[in-house]
Protein backbone atom coordinates (compact mmCIF):
# COMPACT_ATOMS: atom_id res chain seq x y z
CA UNK A 1 0.00 0.00 0.00
CA UNK A 2 1.28 3.25 -1.10
CA UNK A 3 0.61 6.01 2.00
CA UNK A 4 2.03 9.85 1.33
CA UNK A 5 1.47 12.48 3.82
CA UNK A 6 1.00 16.23 2.97
CA UNK A 7 0.02 18.19 6.09
CA UNK A 8 -3.30 16.88 7.48
CA UNK A 9 -4.26 13.85 5.09
CA UNK A 10 -3.11 11.22 4.35
CA UNK A 11 -3.14 9.58 0.82
CA UNK A 12 -3.63 6.26 0.28
CA UNK A 13 -3.24 4.21 -3.58
CA UNK A 14 -6.69 2.82 -3.98
CA UNK A 15 -6.41 1.36 -7.11
CA UNK A 16 -6.17 2.26 -10.97
CA UNK A 17 -8.78 4.19 -13.34
CA UNK A 18 -9.86 1.61 -15.21
CA UNK A 19 -11.15 -0.63 -12.05
CA UNK A 20 -13.74 1.66 -11.58
CA UNK A 21 -16.98 1.74 -13.86
CA UNK A 22 -18.06 4.16 -15.95
CA UNK A 23 -20.60 6.53 -13.94
CA UNK A 24 -20.67 3.76 -11.24
CA UNK A 25 -18.90 2.94 -7.91
CA UNK A 26 -16.96 0.45 -6.26
CA UNK A 27 -15.75 -0.37 -2.64
CA UNK A 28 -12.09 0.29 -1.95
CA UNK A 29 -10.61 -0.94 1.83
CA UNK A 30 -8.76 1.36 3.91
CA UNK A 31 -7.28 -0.51 7.23
CA UNK A 32 -10.61 -1.50 8.82
CA UNK A 33 -12.96 1.33 6.82
CA UNK A 34 -14.85 0.45 3.34
CA UNK A 35 -14.48 3.72 1.54
CA UNK A 36 -17.28 3.64 -1.54
CA UNK A 37 -15.26 5.58 -4.60
CA UNK A 38 -17.18 6.82 -7.89
CA UNK A 39 -16.04 7.83 -11.17
CA UNK A 40 -18.84 10.41 -12.50
CA UNK A 41 -17.55 9.94 -16.02
CA UNK A 42 -20.74 12.30 -17.28
CA UNK A 43 -19.14 14.95 -14.97
CA UNK A 44 -15.54 13.91 -15.86
CA UNK A 45 -15.17 13.98 -11.32
CA UNK A 46 -14.24 11.26 -9.03
CA UNK A 47 -15.70 11.58 -5.36
CA UNK A 48 -15.04 9.13 -2.48
CA UNK A 49 -17.92 8.28 0.54
CA UNK A 50 -18.10 6.16 3.35
CA UNK A 51 -19.94 2.87 1.98
CA UNK A 52 -22.22 2.63 5.14
CA UNK A 53 -25.50 4.11 4.53
CA UNK A 54 -26.95 5.85 8.04
CA UNK A 55 -30.33 5.03 7.06
CA UNK A 56 -30.42 0.84 7.87
CA UNK A 57 -26.87 0.78 8.52
CA UNK A 58 -25.60 -1.22 5.90
CA UNK A 59 -22.26 -1.20 3.19
CA UNK A 60 -23.83 -0.40 -0.05
CA UNK A 61 -23.36 2.98 -1.14
CA UNK A 62 -20.85 2.30 -3.44
CA UNK A 63 -23.56 -0.24 -5.35
CA UNK A 64 -25.50 3.22 -5.86
CA UNK A 65 -26.87 4.87 -8.60
CA UNK A 66 -24.84 8.29 -9.52
CA UNK A 67 -26.73 11.32 -10.77
CA UNK A 68 -27.41 14.63 -10.09
CA UNK A 69 -30.11 17.20 -8.39
CA UNK A 70 -30.03 20.58 -9.19
CA UNK A 71 -26.22 20.67 -11.01
CA UNK A 72 -25.01 18.45 -7.17
CA UNK A 73 -23.86 15.16 -7.78
CA UNK A 74 -25.44 12.03 -5.57
CA UNK A 75 -25.70 8.90 -4.65
CA UNK A 76 -28.79 7.18 -4.44
CA UNK A 77 -28.25 4.19 -1.56
CA UNK A 78 -29.56 0.95 -3.54
CA UNK A 79 -31.93 -0.42 -1.02
CA UNK A 80 -34.18 2.60 0.16
CA UNK A 81 -32.92 5.04 -1.98
CA UNK A 82 -31.90 7.84 0.44
CA UNK A 83 -29.60 10.06 -2.09
CA UNK A 84 -26.77 11.40 -0.71
CA UNK A 85 -24.47 14.56 -1.92
CA UNK A 86 -21.38 13.04 -3.51
CA UNK A 87 -19.81 16.87 -2.34
CA UNK A 88 -20.28 17.44 1.61
CA UNK A 89 -22.26 14.00 2.24
CA UNK A 90 -25.85 15.64 3.68
CA UNK A 91 -28.63 13.67 2.81
CA UNK A 92 -30.88 15.31 -0.42
CA UNK A 93 -34.10 13.70 0.87
CA UNK A 94 -34.62 13.49 4.18
CA UNK A 95 -33.79 15.83 6.94
CA UNK A 96 -33.66 13.44 9.57
CA UNK A 97 -31.02 10.99 8.00
CA UNK A 98 -27.26 11.56 8.93
CA UNK A 99 -24.87 12.95 6.84
CA UNK A 100 -22.19 10.72 5.45
CA UNK A 101 -17.84 11.28 5.26
CA UNK A 102 -16.82 12.09 2.35
CA UNK A 103 -12.86 12.21 0.97
CA UNK A 104 -10.74 14.15 -1.51
CA UNK A 105 -9.77 12.20 -4.54
CA UNK A 106 -6.75 13.08 -6.46
CA UNK A 107 -5.60 10.97 -10.15
CA UNK A 108 -2.17 10.56 -10.83
CA UNK A 109 -2.27 9.39 -14.16
CA UNK A 110 -4.08 6.30 -14.07
CA UNK A 111 -3.51 5.95 -10.33
CA UNK A 112 -6.21 6.86 -7.75
CA UNK A 113 -5.52 8.02 -4.50
CA UNK A 114 -8.36 8.88 -1.58
CA UNK A 115 -7.11 11.53 1.36
CA UNK A 116 -8.46 10.79 4.63
CA UNK A 117 -7.87 13.16 7.44
CA UNK A 118 -4.89 12.50 10.06
CA UNK A 119 -7.70 12.83 12.60
CA UNK A 120 -10.14 10.37 11.43
CA UNK A 121 -7.18 8.16 10.67
CA UNK A 122 -6.64 7.91 14.31
CA UNK A 123 -9.79 6.50 14.90
CA UNK A 124 -8.95 3.58 12.60
CA UNK A 125 -7.28 0.70 13.66
CA UNK A 126 -5.70 -1.78 12.22
CA UNK A 127 -7.03 -5.04 11.22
Amino acid sequence: MNITSTEKLTWFYACRTEDVPVDGGVCVKYKNEQIALFHFTRRNEWYATQNLCPHRMQMALSRGMIGSSNNEPKVACPFHKKTFSLVDGHCMNDDACDTIKTYPVRIDGHDVYIGVDEDDEASIVFA
